[in-house]
C-alpha cells in the first residue's frame, strides 16, 4: 500500500471514515482538537525553524538567529513559546569573560516532533522541489532512507486516509 489514498469514483482521494458517534460532524465540537492545540504552539515559521535547528544541533540564541534567518525578536518569541510549551528547555551557560546566556535543547516532548519534521521535508521535496530536496535523511546504521508514514503500532505498511476510522478519544466531549 502506497500511503497515498486511492481516488474514488470521481478521481478524488477518499477521506477518513467517521465512526457512528461522529458520523454527524455538525454534532461534535472541534474546540478540543489536538491538531489545533499543536498549531497554537507551532504557529509561526520561526517556531518550526527553531525546532528544525534544534534537531540539527543548534543550541545558542545567536546561532538560531543566523540559521533561521529571522529577526532576534521573532526567534526570541519562538523560543519562549516553545519553552513554555515544554518543547525546548533552556539552561544557562557562561563563557569566560562573557555574561550568562541560555542554550536550548529539545525536551523528550520536542524530540517526538521528529516525524512531523521528516513528513514536512518529504512533502516539500515531493511537491515543492520536484522530488529534488536539498537534504536527504538516512539511518546511520543501515544507510536506508528515512521516511515518515502513517501506520499501525505493529506494522510498517503505510495506511491511506480512507483506511482510517475516526472515533471519539478519551479526551473527547461531545
Amino acid at each position: 500500500m502506497s500511503g497515498t489514498p486511492e481516488p474514488d469514483g470521481d478521481g478524488r482521494p477518499a477521506p477518513m471514515t467517521f465512526g457512528p458517534a461522529l458520523a454527524d460532524r455538525s454534532r461534535w465540537s472541534t474546540e478540543r482538537c489536538s491538531i489545533a492545540a499543536v498549531l497554537d504552539v507551532l504557529n509561526t515559521r520561526a517556531a518550526f525553524l527553531v525546532i528544525r535547528e534544534c534537531f540539527y544541533g543548534t543550541t545558542r540564541f545567536d546561532d538560531f538567529v543566523d540559521r533561521v534567518g529571522m529577526s532576534a525578536p521573532a526567534v526570541s518569541r519562538a523560543l519562549k513559546r516553545l519553552e513554555d510549551a515544554g518543547v525546548v528547555a533552556g539552561s544557562p551557560y557562561r563563557e569566560p569573560g562573557a555574561r550568562t546566556r541560555t542554550e536550548y535543547v529539545l525536551t523528550p516532548a520536542g524530540e517526538e516532533l521528529l516525524p512531523l519534521l521528516i513528513a514536512l521535508a518529504q512533502w516539500g521535496d515531493a511537491h515543492l522541489r520536484d522530488g529534488r530536496g536539498p537534504l536527504s535523511y538516512t539511518e546511520i546504521a543501515s544507510g536506508r532512507a528515512v521516511r515518515a508514514v502513517v501506520t499501525t503500532d505493529d506494522a510498517d505498511d503505510a495506511i491511506p486516509a480512507d483506511a482510517i476510522l475516526v472515533e471519539p478519544g478519551p479526551g473527547s466531549r461531545r
